[in-house]
């Protein structure tokens, strides 16, 4: 049995893409992890939602953490490509949580949504972060 003291290491994957709401996210994560006790080891930047899964791969592959936290907002425009890129992100970064055998939480808002909906929505930081230090520590005691 893992000893519970042992430190949580996340990796966050933060969207460039809608930064000012995206900064607030991170921040928010930041101070809800060092709350719960766990660090944020490394920090992955990418230009949108979009590219996030293979910035989590890559961050997988390494190792070096416990658990990925996924942070961005999907912003409703003038056609349906809001929902095709949450359906998709959602869907790889689910399928690399299975293939690594780790968690990769969703802290990602949207689609159908406004730039000020979002903005409300910010709190999904803490929640991502949260399911993730859930998942690991239950994780650690099945071991």
């Amino acid at each position: 049995m893992v000893k519970e003291e042992e430190e949580i290491k996340l990796g966050f994957v933060v969207s460039e893409f809608h930064r000012d709401i995206t900064y607030q996210m991170e921040i928010l994560g930041r101070e809800h992890a060092e709350f719960l006790g766990a660090k944020v080891y490394r920090t992955v930047y990418t230009p949108g939602t979009f590219d996030m899964p293979l910035a989590v791969k890559k961050m997988l592959t390494d190792g070096a953490v416990d658990a990925v936290v996924t942070l961005g907002c999907i912003v409703e425009g003038a056609t349906e490509h809001d929902e095709v890129i949450a359906s998709q992100l959602t869907r790889k970064i689910m399928d690399l949580s299975l293939e690594y055998n780790k968690p990769v939480t969703l802290g990602v808002s949207g689609p159908g949504m406004t730039r000020l909906e979002a903005q409300e929505r910010v709190d999904y930081a803490k929640r991502a972060v949260e399911a993730a230090v859930k998942l690991v520590k239950r994780f650690r005691e099945t071991k």
